[in-house]
Protein backbone atom coordinates (compact mmCIF):
# COMPACT_ATOMS: atom_id res chain seq x y z
CA UNK A 1 0.00 0.00 0.00
CA UNK A 2 2.83 2.39 0.98
CA UNK A 3 4.68 1.60 -2.27
CA UNK A 4 1.54 2.36 -4.31
CA UNK A 5 1.03 5.70 -2.53
CA UNK A 6 4.69 6.61 -3.08
CA UNK A 7 4.40 5.73 -6.78
CA UNK A 8 1.24 7.86 -7.15
CA UNK A 9 3.05 10.86 -5.60
CA UNK A 10 6.13 10.34 -7.77
CA UNK A 11 4.05 10.07 -10.98
CA UNK A 12 2.26 13.35 -10.16
CA UNK A 13 5.61 15.03 -9.35
CA UNK A 14 7.02 13.78 -12.69
CA UNK A 15 4.20 15.30 -14.76
CA UNK A 16 4.26 18.51 -12.70
CA UNK A 17 7.96 18.85 -13.49
CA UNK A 18 7.21 18.18 -17.17
CA UNK A 19 4.49 20.91 -17.00
CA UNK A 20 1.93 18.49 -18.43
CA UNK A 21 -0.34 19.11 -15.43
CA UNK A 22 -0.67 22.08 -13.07
CA UNK A 23 -0.78 22.17 -9.27
CA UNK A 24 -4.60 22.26 -9.18
CA UNK A 25 -4.88 19.17 -11.42
CA UNK A 26 -2.29 17.39 -9.26
CA UNK A 27 -4.31 18.08 -6.10
CA UNK A 28 -7.49 16.78 -7.73
CA UNK A 29 -5.75 13.64 -9.03
CA UNK A 30 -4.21 13.01 -5.61
CA UNK A 31 -7.73 12.22 -4.36
CA UNK A 32 -7.93 9.14 -6.63
CA UNK A 33 -7.98 6.11 -4.35
CA UNK A 34 -6.14 3.65 -6.63
CA UNK A 35 -3.16 3.78 -8.98
CA UNK A 36 -5.42 2.63 -11.87
CA UNK A 37 -7.84 5.53 -11.25
CA UNK A 38 -4.95 7.98 -11.09
CA UNK A 39 -3.63 6.72 -14.43
CA UNK A 40 -7.10 6.97 -16.01
CA UNK A 41 -7.38 10.54 -14.72
CA UNK A 42 -3.99 11.46 -16.19
CA UNK A 43 -4.88 9.92 -19.57
CA UNK A 44 -7.89 12.26 -19.80
CA UNK A 45 -5.35 15.08 -20.13
CA UNK A 46 -4.75 15.71 -23.86
CA UNK A 47 -1.02 16.23 -23.18
CA UNK A 48 -0.51 12.77 -21.66
CA UNK A 49 -0.53 9.39 -23.45
CA UNK A 50 -0.04 5.92 -21.99
CA UNK A 51 3.48 5.99 -23.51
CA UNK A 52 4.15 9.10 -21.38
CA UNK A 53 2.95 7.16 -18.34
CA UNK A 54 5.31 4.29 -19.16
CA UNK A 55 8.22 6.75 -19.54
CA UNK A 56 7.31 8.28 -16.16
CA UNK A 57 7.46 4.85 -14.47
CA UNK A 58 10.73 4.04 -16.25
CA UNK A 59 12.24 7.29 -14.94
CA UNK A 60 10.94 6.73 -11.39
CA UNK A 61 12.24 3.13 -11.22
CA UNK A 62 15.50 3.94 -13.09
CA UNK A 63 14.67 1.33 -15.72
CA UNK A 64 14.92 1.71 -19.52
CA UNK A 65 11.72 2.38 -21.46
CA UNK A 66 10.68 0.08 -24.34
CA UNK A 67 8.26 1.24 -27.04
CA UNK A 68 6.59 -1.99 -28.14
CA UNK A 69 4.26 -3.01 -30.94
CA UNK A 70 5.88 -1.31 -33.91
CA UNK A 71 7.95 -4.30 -35.02
CA UNK A 72 7.23 -8.00 -35.09
CA UNK A 73 9.09 -10.01 -32.44
CA UNK A 74 10.47 -13.35 -33.72
CA UNK A 75 8.37 -16.28 -32.45
CA UNK A 76 11.44 -18.01 -30.99
CA UNK A 77 12.00 -15.02 -28.69
CA UNK A 78 8.34 -14.23 -27.96
CA UNK A 79 7.57 -17.84 -26.96
CA UNK A 80 10.29 -17.98 -24.29
CA UNK A 81 7.38 -16.87 -22.07
CA UNK A 82 4.12 -18.78 -22.75
CA UNK A 83 1.17 -16.62 -23.77
CA UNK A 84 -0.91 -17.34 -20.65
CA UNK A 85 2.00 -16.30 -18.41
CA UNK A 86 2.63 -13.13 -20.45
CA UNK A 87 -1.08 -12.28 -20.30
CA UNK A 88 -1.41 -13.02 -16.58
CA UNK A 89 1.62 -10.95 -15.48
CA UNK A 90 1.51 -8.35 -18.30
CA UNK A 91 5.11 -8.89 -19.37
CA UNK A 92 6.82 -10.08 -22.56
CA UNK A 93 10.25 -11.01 -23.85
CA UNK A 94 10.89 -8.62 -26.74
CA UNK A 95 14.59 -9.21 -27.49
CA UNK A 96 17.50 -11.55 -26.69
CA UNK A 97 21.23 -10.88 -26.70
CA UNK A 98 23.22 -14.10 -26.10
CA UNK A 99 22.15 -15.15 -22.58
CA UNK A 100 20.46 -11.79 -21.80
CA UNK A 101 16.65 -11.49 -22.09
CA UNK A 102 15.01 -8.10 -22.50
CA UNK A 103 11.70 -8.31 -20.60
CA UNK A 104 9.12 -5.50 -20.70
CA UNK A 105 6.82 -5.01 -17.68
CA UNK A 106 3.63 -2.94 -17.54
CA UNK A 107 3.53 -2.87 -13.72
CA UNK A 108 6.98 -2.33 -12.15
CA UNK A 109 5.50 -2.97 -8.68
CA UNK A 110 4.49 -6.55 -9.55
CA UNK A 111 6.91 -8.76 -7.61
CA UNK A 112 5.07 -11.89 -8.79
CA UNK A 113 5.79 -10.95 -12.42
CA UNK A 114 9.51 -10.60 -11.68
CA UNK A 115 9.59 -13.85 -9.71
CA UNK A 116 7.92 -15.71 -12.60
CA UNK A 117 10.29 -14.16 -15.16
CA UNK A 118 13.38 -14.92 -13.07
CA UNK A 119 12.22 -18.52 -12.48
CA UNK A 120 11.71 -19.27 -16.20
CA UNK A 121 14.90 -17.44 -17.23
CA UNK A 122 16.99 -19.29 -14.62
CA UNK A 123 15.60 -22.65 -15.82
CA UNK A 124 16.74 -21.84 -19.39
CA UNK A 125 20.10 -20.32 -18.34
CA UNK A 126 19.12 -16.74 -19.18
CA UNK A 127 19.59 -13.53 -17.24
CA UNK A 128 16.86 -10.86 -17.27
CA UNK A 129 17.13 -7.15 -18.02
CA UNK A 130 13.88 -5.37 -17.15
CA UNK A 131 12.25 -2.59 -19.17
CA UNK A 132 8.99 -0.65 -18.76
CA UNK A 133 6.37 -0.58 -21.53
CA UNK A 134 2.89 0.89 -21.93
CA UNK A 135 -0.26 -1.22 -21.72
CA UNK A 136 -1.01 -0.36 -25.37
CA UNK A 137 2.41 -1.58 -26.50
CA UNK A 138 2.08 -4.75 -24.42
CA UNK A 139 -1.40 -5.45 -25.88
CA UNK A 140 -0.03 -5.14 -29.43
CA UNK A 141 2.76 -7.61 -28.70
CA UNK A 142 0.25 -9.98 -27.08
CA UNK A 143 -1.62 -10.10 -30.40
CA UNK A 144 1.56 -11.38 -32.05
CA UNK A 145 1.29 -14.68 -30.15
CA UNK A 146 -1.43 -15.75 -32.53
CA UNK A 147 -3.67 -13.83 -34.87
CA UNK A 148 -7.42 -14.33 -35.06
CA UNK A 149 -7.27 -16.59 -38.12
CA UNK A 150 -4.53 -18.84 -36.70
CA UNK A 151 -6.22 -19.34 -33.33
CA UNK A 152 -9.68 -20.01 -34.80
CA UNK A 153 -8.27 -22.38 -37.47
CA UNK A 154 -6.54 -24.44 -34.77
CA UNK A 155 -9.79 -24.72 -32.79
CA UNK A 156 -11.69 -25.58 -35.99
CA UNK A 157 -9.35 -28.50 -36.78
CA UNK A 158 -9.91 -29.95 -33.30
CA UNK A 159 -13.68 -29.53 -33.70
CA UNK A 160 -13.64 -31.25 -37.11
CA UNK A 161 -11.72 -34.23 -35.69
CA UNK A 162 -14.10 -34.51 -32.76
CA UNK A 163 -17.45 -34.00 -34.56
CA UNK A 164 -18.92 -34.36 -38.03
CA UNK A 165 -19.68 -30.64 -38.34
CA UNK A 166 -20.59 -31.05 -42.02
CA UNK A 167 -23.71 -33.00 -41.09
CA UNK A 168 -26.69 -31.21 -42.65
CA UNK A 169 -29.03 -31.56 -39.65
CA UNK A 170 -27.35 -32.82 -36.48
CA UNK A 171 -29.57 -34.25 -33.77
CA UNK A 172 -30.49 -32.09 -30.79
CA UNK A 173 -28.31 -34.19 -28.48
CA UNK A 174 -25.33 -33.96 -30.84
CA UNK A 175 -25.72 -30.18 -31.28
CA UNK A 176 -25.82 -29.80 -27.51
CA UNK A 177 -22.47 -31.66 -27.24
CA UNK A 178 -20.94 -29.61 -30.08
CA UNK A 179 -21.79 -26.19 -28.61
CA UNK A 180 -20.56 -27.18 -25.15
CA UNK A 181 -17.30 -28.63 -26.49
CA UNK A 182 -14.02 -26.81 -25.90
CA UNK A 183 -13.15 -26.13 -29.58
CA UNK A 184 -16.40 -24.23 -30.38
CA UNK A 185 -16.20 -22.43 -27.04
CA UNK A 186 -12.58 -21.50 -27.84
CA UNK A 187 -13.53 -20.16 -31.31
CA UNK A 188 -16.19 -17.86 -29.86
CA UNK A 189 -13.97 -16.62 -27.02
CA UNK A 190 -11.11 -15.89 -29.46
CA UNK A 191 -13.45 -13.91 -31.76
CA UNK A 192 -14.68 -11.84 -28.81
CA UNK A 193 -11.22 -11.36 -27.30
CA UNK A 194 -9.69 -10.13 -30.57
CA UNK A 195 -12.66 -7.76 -31.04
CA UNK A 196 -11.94 -6.14 -27.66
CA UNK A 197 -8.19 -5.93 -28.32
CA UNK A 198 -8.80 -4.27 -31.71
CA UNK A 199 -11.17 -1.68 -30.10
CA UNK A 200 -14.15 -2.88 -32.17
CA UNK A 201 -17.55 -1.45 -31.27
CA UNK A 202 -19.54 -4.27 -32.94
CA UNK A 203 -19.02 -7.85 -34.12
CA UNK A 204 -21.08 -9.22 -37.04
CA UNK A 205 -21.28 -13.00 -37.55
CA UNK A 206 -23.24 -13.55 -40.74
CA UNK A 207 -23.90 -16.37 -43.21
CA UNK A 208 -23.00 -15.70 -46.86
CA UNK A 209 -23.39 -17.93 -49.92
CA UNK A 210 -20.59 -20.37 -49.13
CA UNK A 211 -19.10 -19.33 -45.80
CA UNK A 212 -19.59 -17.57 -42.47
CA UNK A 213 -18.13 -14.08 -42.34
CA UNK A 214 -16.91 -12.37 -39.15
CA UNK A 215 -16.69 -8.57 -39.41
CA UNK A 216 -15.53 -6.03 -36.82
CA UNK A 217 -16.64 -2.39 -36.78
CA UNK A 218 -13.53 -0.39 -35.86
CA UNK A 219 -13.71 3.42 -35.65
CA UNK A 220 -17.08 3.33 -37.39
CA UNK A 221 -16.09 1.19 -40.40
CA UNK A 222 -16.83 -2.52 -40.90
CA UNK A 223 -13.98 -4.77 -41.99
CA UNK A 224 -13.90 -8.51 -42.63
CA UNK A 225 -11.62 -10.16 -40.09
CA UNK A 226 -12.30 -13.85 -40.66
CA UNK A 227 -14.05 -16.30 -42.99
CA UNK A 228 -15.15 -19.71 -41.69
CA UNK A 229 -16.69 -22.79 -43.33
CA UNK A 230 -20.47 -22.47 -43.41
CA UNK A 231 -21.01 -25.79 -41.63
CA UNK A 232 -19.64 -24.31 -38.37
CA UNK A 233 -22.12 -21.39 -38.42
CA UNK A 234 -24.98 -23.06 -36.53
CA UNK A 235 -22.64 -24.23 -33.75
CA UNK A 236 -21.13 -20.76 -33.27
CA UNK A 237 -24.54 -19.03 -33.21
CA UNK A 238 -25.85 -21.62 -30.74
CA UNK A 239 -22.80 -21.18 -28.50
CA UNK A 240 -23.39 -17.42 -28.39
CA UNK A 241 -27.08 -18.01 -27.61
CA UNK A 242 -26.14 -20.30 -24.70
CA UNK A 243 -23.78 -17.64 -23.30
CA UNK A 244 -26.53 -14.99 -23.60
CA UNK A 245 -29.28 -17.25 -22.12
CA UNK A 246 -31.29 -17.21 -25.36
CA UNK A 247 -33.45 -20.02 -26.76
CA UNK A 248 -31.28 -22.25 -28.97
CA UNK A 249 -34.22 -23.94 -30.69
CA UNK A 250 -35.94 -20.64 -31.56
CA UNK A 251 -34.62 -19.63 -34.98
CA UNK A 252 -37.74 -18.01 -36.48
CA UNK A 253 -37.88 -14.75 -34.51
CA UNK A 254 -35.22 -12.20 -33.44
CA UNK A 255 -33.86 -12.45 -29.88
CA UNK A 256 -31.90 -10.05 -27.67
CA UNK A 257 -29.59 -10.83 -24.77
CA UNK A 258 -26.39 -9.92 -22.94
CA UNK A 259 -23.07 -11.54 -22.13
CA UNK A 260 -20.63 -10.21 -19.50
CA UNK A 261 -17.00 -11.35 -19.71
CA UNK A 262 -13.69 -10.36 -18.14
CA UNK A 263 -11.16 -9.85 -20.95
CA UNK A 264 -7.63 -8.62 -20.21
CA UNK A 265 -8.77 -7.59 -16.71
CA UNK A 266 -11.61 -5.47 -18.10
CA UNK A 267 -15.32 -6.07 -17.53
CA UNK A 268 -16.87 -6.16 -21.00
CA UNK A 269 -20.60 -6.31 -21.79
CA UNK A 270 -21.71 -7.75 -25.13
CA UNK A 271 -25.23 -6.79 -26.24
CA UNK A 272 -26.47 -9.66 -28.41
CA UNK A 273 -29.02 -9.39 -31.23
CA UNK A 274 -30.01 -12.34 -33.44
CA UNK A 275 -31.86 -11.98 -36.75
CA UNK A 276 -33.34 -14.84 -38.82
CA UNK A 277 -32.21 -14.57 -42.44
CA UNK A 278 -33.31 -16.66 -45.44
CA UNK A 279 -31.19 -19.70 -44.55
CA UNK A 280 -29.49 -19.13 -41.18
CA UNK A 281 -29.42 -16.62 -38.33
CA UNK A 282 -27.13 -13.60 -38.12
CA UNK A 283 -25.73 -12.32 -34.81
CA UNK A 284 -24.55 -8.78 -34.08
CA UNK A 285 -22.80 -8.04 -30.79
CA UNK A 286 -22.37 -4.47 -29.50
CA UNK A 287 -19.28 -4.21 -27.26
CA UNK A 288 -19.51 -2.03 -24.15
CA UNK A 289 -16.40 -1.61 -22.00
CA UNK A 290 -17.98 -1.04 -18.57
CA UNK A 291 -14.57 -0.88 -16.84
CA UNK A 292 -13.89 2.52 -18.48
CA UNK A 293 -16.91 4.11 -16.83
CA UNK A 294 -18.99 6.84 -18.43
CA UNK A 295 -17.13 9.30 -20.66
CA UNK A 296 -17.27 13.02 -19.91
CA UNK A 297 -18.32 15.64 -22.46
CA UNK A 298 -14.70 16.78 -22.63
CA UNK A 299 -13.63 13.20 -23.51
CA UNK A 300 -16.17 13.15 -26.32
CA UNK A 301 -14.93 16.34 -27.98
CA UNK A 302 -17.14 19.11 -26.53
CA UNK A 303 -15.17 22.29 -25.85
CA UNK A 304 -15.24 26.08 -25.77
CA UNK A 305 -18.59 27.86 -25.99
CA UNK A 306 -20.39 24.61 -26.87
CA UNK A 307 -19.25 23.08 -23.58
CA UNK A 308 -20.16 26.21 -21.58
CA UNK A 309 -23.72 26.11 -22.96
CA UNK A 310 -24.03 22.40 -22.15
CA UNK A 311 -23.08 22.99 -18.51
CA UNK A 312 -25.34 26.06 -18.34
CA UNK A 313 -28.35 24.09 -19.59
CA UNK A 314 -27.76 20.97 -17.51
CA UNK A 315 -28.07 23.17 -14.39
CA UNK A 316 -31.64 24.27 -15.25
CA UNK A 317 -34.38 22.84 -12.98
CA UNK A 318 -36.79 21.84 -15.76
CA UNK A 319 -37.23 21.84 -19.53
CA UNK A 320 -35.94 19.67 -22.40
CA UNK A 321 -32.36 18.73 -23.20
CA UNK A 322 -32.39 17.22 -26.71
CA UNK A 323 -29.60 15.42 -28.59
CA UNK A 324 -30.04 14.76 -32.33
CA UNK A 325 -28.18 12.78 -34.95
CA UNK A 326 -28.33 9.52 -36.91
CA UNK A 327 -27.86 6.04 -35.40
CA UNK A 328 -24.31 5.52 -34.18
CA UNK A 329 -23.48 9.21 -33.72
CA UNK A 330 -22.86 8.94 -29.96
CA UNK A 331 -26.17 10.44 -28.75
CA UNK A 332 -26.60 7.93 -25.91
CA UNK A 333 -23.01 8.47 -24.74
CA UNK A 334 -23.64 12.22 -24.52
CA UNK A 335 -26.81 11.62 -22.48
CA UNK A 336 -25.01 9.18 -20.14
CA UNK A 337 -22.34 11.84 -19.54
CA UNK A 338 -25.17 14.28 -18.66
CA UNK A 339 -26.82 11.76 -16.29
CA UNK A 340 -23.48 11.19 -14.59
CA UNK A 341 -23.30 14.93 -13.81
CA UNK A 342 -26.91 15.03 -12.56
CA UNK A 343 -26.67 11.84 -10.49
CA UNK A 344 -26.89 13.00 -6.86
CA UNK A 345 -28.51 11.48 -3.79
CA UNK A 346 -31.13 14.22 -3.48
CA UNK A 347 -32.67 13.66 -6.93
CA UNK A 348 -34.68 10.77 -8.36
CA UNK A 349 -33.51 9.94 -11.90
CA UNK A 350 -35.54 7.46 -13.96
CA UNK A 351 -34.59 6.38 -17.50
CA UNK A 352 -36.52 4.57 -20.21
CA UNK A 353 -34.15 2.97 -22.72
CA UNK A 354 -34.07 0.58 -25.66
CA UNK A 355 -31.84 -1.09 -24.63
CA UNK A 356 -30.02 -0.14 -21.41
CA UNK A 357 -26.40 0.28 -22.55
CA UNK A 358 -24.51 1.26 -19.38
CA UNK A 359 -25.66 0.67 -15.82
CA UNK A 360 -25.33 3.77 -13.64
CA UNK A 361 -25.33 3.29 -9.86
CA UNK A 362 -28.07 5.39 -8.28
CA UNK A 363 -30.09 5.75 -11.50
CA UNK A 364 -33.36 3.82 -11.99
CA UNK A 365 -33.05 2.37 -15.49
CA UNK A 366 -35.94 0.64 -17.27
CA UNK A 367 -35.89 -1.12 -20.64
CA UNK A 368 -38.88 -0.89 -22.98
CA UNK A 369 -40.50 -4.18 -24.04
CA UNK A 370 -42.97 -3.60 -26.89
CA UNK A 371 -43.94 -7.30 -26.90
CA UNK A 372 -45.65 -6.78 -23.52
CA UNK A 373 -46.88 -3.27 -24.45
CA UNK A 374 -44.23 -1.57 -22.32
CA UNK A 375 -43.36 1.15 -24.85
CA UNK A 376 -41.75 4.58 -24.54
CA UNK A 377 -45.21 6.14 -24.28
CA UNK A 378 -46.70 3.70 -21.73
CA UNK A 379 -43.42 3.62 -19.77
CA UNK A 380 -43.30 7.41 -19.62
CA UNK A 381 -46.81 7.49 -18.14
CA UNK A 382 -45.68 5.10 -15.41
CA UNK A 383 -42.48 7.05 -14.74
CA UNK A 384 -44.50 10.22 -14.07
CA UNK A 385 -46.14 8.34 -11.17
CA UNK A 386 -42.71 7.47 -9.73
CA UNK A 387 -42.00 10.94 -8.29
CA UNK A 388 -39.12 11.69 -10.69
CA UNK A 389 -36.99 14.83 -10.75
CA UNK A 390 -35.09 13.93 -13.92
CA UNK A 391 -36.34 11.72 -16.75
CA UNK A 392 -34.32 10.31 -19.63
CA UNK A 393 -36.30 8.94 -22.58
CA UNK A 394 -34.07 6.99 -24.96
CA UNK A 395 -35.76 8.31 -28.08
CA UNK A 396 -38.78 10.37 -29.10
CA UNK A 397 -40.21 8.18 -31.86
CA UNK A 398 -43.88 9.09 -32.09
CA UNK A 399 -46.48 11.75 -31.35
CA UNK A 400 -47.59 10.20 -28.06
CA UNK A 401 -44.06 10.04 -26.62
CA UNK A 402 -43.36 13.61 -27.79
CA UNK A 403 -46.55 14.92 -26.10
CA UNK A 404 -45.78 13.10 -22.84
CA UNK A 405 -42.15 14.33 -22.80
CA UNK A 406 -43.29 17.92 -23.36
CA UNK A 407 -45.95 17.53 -20.65
CA UNK A 408 -43.33 16.18 -18.22
CA UNK A 409 -40.99 19.13 -18.81
CA UNK A 410 -43.90 21.57 -18.43
CA UNK A 411 -44.77 20.13 -15.03
CA UNK A 412 -41.39 20.84 -13.47
CA UNK A 413 -39.31 17.86 -14.63
CA UNK A 414 -35.96 17.95 -16.39
CA UNK A 415 -36.27 15.72 -19.50
CA UNK A 416 -33.37 14.41 -21.59
CA UNK A 417 -34.01 12.65 -24.88
CA UNK A 418 -32.84 12.02 -28.45
CA UNK A 419 -34.40 12.69 -31.84
CA UNK A 420 -33.42 11.62 -35.37
CA UNK A 421 -32.78 14.83 -37.33
CA UNK A 422 -29.84 15.91 -39.51
CA UNK A 423 -29.01 19.04 -37.52
CA UNK A 424 -30.06 20.98 -34.41
CA UNK A 425 -32.40 23.29 -36.37
CA UNK A 426 -34.32 20.32 -37.82
CA UNK A 427 -35.54 19.26 -34.36
CA UNK A 428 -38.01 22.18 -34.14
CA UNK A 429 -40.00 21.53 -37.37
CA UNK A 430 -39.74 17.77 -36.64
CA UNK A 431 -41.50 18.24 -33.28
CA UNK A 432 -44.04 20.55 -34.92
CA UNK A 433 -44.74 17.75 -37.44
CA UNK A 434 -45.55 15.60 -34.40
CA UNK A 435 -48.40 18.05 -33.69
CA UNK A 436 -46.62 19.74 -30.75
CA UNK A 437 -47.97 23.28 -30.41
CA UNK A 438 -45.33 26.01 -30.99
CA UNK A 439 -46.12 27.71 -27.67
CA UNK A 440 -45.42 24.43 -25.82
CA UNK A 441 -42.07 24.01 -27.61
CA UNK A 442 -41.11 27.60 -26.81
CA UNK A 443 -41.92 26.99 -23.13
CA UNK A 444 -39.98 23.72 -22.77
CA UNK A 445 -36.96 23.55 -25.11
CA UNK A 446 -33.71 24.52 -23.37
CA UNK A 447 -31.01 23.30 -25.74
CA UNK A 448 -30.70 21.14 -28.87
CA UNK A 449 -27.39 19.42 -29.62
CA UNK A 450 -26.57 17.82 -32.97
CA UNK A 451 -23.51 15.60 -33.26
CA UNK A 452 -21.55 13.23 -35.49
CA UNK A 453 -18.53 11.03 -34.80
CA UNK A 454 -15.34 11.52 -36.80
CA UNK A 455 -12.19 9.39 -36.68
CA UNK A 456 -9.20 10.99 -34.96
CA UNK A 457 -5.71 11.00 -36.46
CA UNK A 458 -3.32 8.43 -34.99
CA UNK A 459 -0.90 10.44 -32.79
CA UNK A 460 1.99 8.09 -33.62
CA UNK A 461 2.01 8.72 -37.38
CA UNK A 462 0.50 12.20 -37.66
CA UNK A 463 2.18 14.47 -40.20
CA UNK A 464 1.43 17.57 -42.27
CA UNK A 465 1.01 17.65 -46.05
CA UNK A 466 0.27 20.53 -48.45
CA UNK A 467 -3.45 21.27 -48.83
CA UNK A 468 -4.62 19.43 -52.01
CA UNK A 469 -6.01 21.79 -54.68
CA UNK A 470 -9.13 19.61 -54.89
CA UNK A 471 -9.99 20.46 -51.27
CA UNK A 472 -8.90 24.09 -51.03
CA UNK A 473 -12.07 25.78 -52.41
CA UNK A 474 -14.40 23.67 -50.19
CA UNK A 475 -12.29 24.30 -47.09
CA UNK A 476 -11.94 28.04 -47.74
CA UNK A 477 -15.72 28.36 -48.21
CA UNK A 478 -16.33 26.80 -44.76
CA UNK A 479 -13.49 28.82 -43.17
CA UNK A 480 -14.89 32.09 -44.56
CA UNK A 481 -18.29 31.25 -43.03
CA UNK A 482 -16.84 30.88 -39.49
CA UNK A 483 -18.15 33.53 -37.05
CA UNK A 484 -15.14 35.80 -36.42
CA UNK A 485 -15.56 35.66 -32.63
CA UNK A 486 -15.41 31.84 -32.69
CA UNK A 487 -12.12 31.40 -34.58
CA UNK A 488 -9.55 30.08 -32.05
CA UNK A 489 -6.46 32.19 -31.45
CA UNK A 490 -3.65 31.36 -33.84
CA UNK A 491 -5.98 29.98 -36.54
CA UNK A 492 -5.93 31.95 -39.80
CA UNK A 493 -5.97 31.52 -43.57
CA UNK A 494 -2.31 30.49 -43.31
CA UNK A 495 -3.47 27.24 -41.70
CA UNK A 496 -5.12 26.31 -45.00
CA UNK A 497 -1.71 25.86 -46.66
CA UNK A 498 -1.04 22.59 -44.83
CA UNK A 499 -3.34 19.93 -43.40
CA UNK A 500 -2.82 16.99 -41.06
CA UNK A 501 -3.23 13.30 -41.78
CA UNK A 502 -1.96 9.94 -40.51
CA UNK A 503 0.45 8.20 -42.85
CA UNK A 504 -0.33 4.79 -41.25
CA UNK A 505 1.68 2.73 -38.77
CA UNK A 506 1.40 -0.60 -36.88
CA UNK A 507 -0.26 1.18 -33.91
CA UNK A 508 -3.29 2.15 -36.03
CA UNK A 509 -3.21 -0.94 -38.29
CA UNK A 510 -1.95 1.35 -41.08
CA UNK A 511 -5.25 3.26 -41.30
CA UNK A 512 -3.90 6.62 -40.12
CA UNK A 513 -6.77 6.86 -37.63
CA UNK A 514 -7.14 5.77 -34.02
CA UNK A 515 -10.30 6.42 -31.98
CA UNK A 516 -13.20 8.81 -32.59
CA UNK A 517 -14.45 12.15 -31.31
CA UNK A 518 -17.65 14.17 -31.69
CA UNK A 519 -18.13 17.22 -33.86
CA UNK A 520 -21.07 19.19 -32.51
CA UNK A 521 -23.62 21.91 -33.05
CA UNK A 522 -25.26 23.41 -29.93
CA UNK A 523 -28.45 25.45 -30.38
CA UNK A 524 -29.13 27.35 -27.17
CA UNK A 525 -32.87 28.19 -27.16
CA UNK A 526 -32.59 31.81 -26.06
CA UNK A 527 -35.52 34.18 -25.46
CA UNK A 528 -35.11 35.52 -29.01
CA UNK A 529 -35.36 32.01 -30.46
CA UNK A 530 -38.29 31.15 -28.14
CA UNK A 531 -40.20 34.15 -29.59
CA UNK A 532 -39.61 32.89 -33.15
CA UNK A 533 -40.78 29.37 -32.22
CA UNK A 534 -43.80 30.81 -30.39
CA UNK A 535 -44.89 32.67 -33.53
CA UNK A 536 -44.37 29.52 -35.61
CA UNK A 537 -43.32 31.69 -38.54
CA UNK A 538 -40.06 32.28 -40.38
CA UNK A 539 -38.06 29.58 -38.58
CA UNK A 540 -35.13 30.31 -40.92
CA UNK A 541 -34.39 33.37 -38.75
CA UNK A 542 -33.14 30.93 -36.07
CA UNK A 543 -30.12 30.20 -38.30
CA UNK A 544 -29.29 33.93 -38.44
CA UNK A 545 -29.47 34.30 -34.64
CA UNK A 546 -27.38 31.12 -34.23
CA UNK A 547 -24.62 32.61 -36.38
CA UNK A 548 -24.86 36.04 -34.69
CA UNK A 549 -24.34 34.33 -31.31
CA UNK A 550 -21.04 32.99 -32.68
CA UNK A 551 -22.17 29.35 -32.61
CA UNK A 552 -20.65 26.74 -34.92
CA UNK A 553 -22.39 24.34 -37.30
CA UNK A 554 -21.27 20.69 -37.46
CA UNK A 555 -19.09 21.37 -40.50
CA UNK A 556 -17.52 24.49 -38.94
CA UNK A 557 -16.74 22.69 -35.66
CA UNK A 558 -15.26 19.80 -37.66
CA UNK A 559 -13.11 22.15 -39.77
CA UNK A 560 -11.61 23.79 -36.66
CA UNK A 561 -10.77 20.35 -35.21
CA UNK A 562 -9.21 19.31 -38.53
CA UNK A 563 -7.10 22.48 -38.79
CA UNK A 564 -5.95 21.86 -35.20
CA UNK A 565 -4.74 18.41 -36.29
CA UNK A 566 -7.22 16.23 -34.42
CA UNK A 567 -9.07 14.78 -37.42
CA UNK A 568 -8.74 15.09 -41.20
CA UNK A 569 -10.48 17.46 -43.59
CA UNK A 570 -11.62 14.47 -45.68
CA UNK A 571 -13.23 12.83 -42.66
CA UNK A 572 -15.15 16.01 -41.73
CA UNK A 573 -16.40 16.57 -45.29
CA UNK A 574 -17.49 12.91 -45.61
CA UNK A 575 -19.36 12.86 -42.27
CA UNK A 576 -21.12 16.22 -42.81
CA UNK A 577 -22.02 15.59 -46.46
CA UNK A 578 -25.65 16.60 -47.06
Amino acid sequence: MKKTEDLKDKILAYFLAQKKIDAHEAEQLKLENTLANLEQGLLKNKNITDEDLAMAKADIFSLPYARLGEERIPNAILNIFPKDLAENYQMVVFAKDDDQLKVALVDPLSLKAREAADFIAHGKNYRVNYYISSLTGFSRVLQQYGNLKTEVTEALKIAENKFDLNSEDPSEDKMDKIIKAAPISKMVSVILKHAVELRASDVHIEPTTGETRVRYRIDGLLQTSLSLPKYVHAAIISRIKVMANLKIDETRVPQDGRIRLNINNKNIDFRISTLPLYSQEKVVMRILDTSKGVSTWEDLGFEGKNLELMYENIAKPHGMFLVTGPTGSGKSTTLYAALNLLNKEEVNIVTLEDPVEYYLTGVNQAQVRPEVKFTFASGLRSILRQDPDIIMVGEIRDVETAELAIHASLTGHFVLSTLHTNDAFGAIPRLMDMKIEPFLLASTLNVIIAQRLVRTICPDCKETIPMPNTLFSQVKKVFDSLPKQSIPKGLSLDNLKEIYHGKGCPRCDHTGYKGRMAIVEVLNVSEEIKNIIYSGLNLSKINEIFSQQGMLTLKQDGLIKALEGRTTIEEVLAVTKE
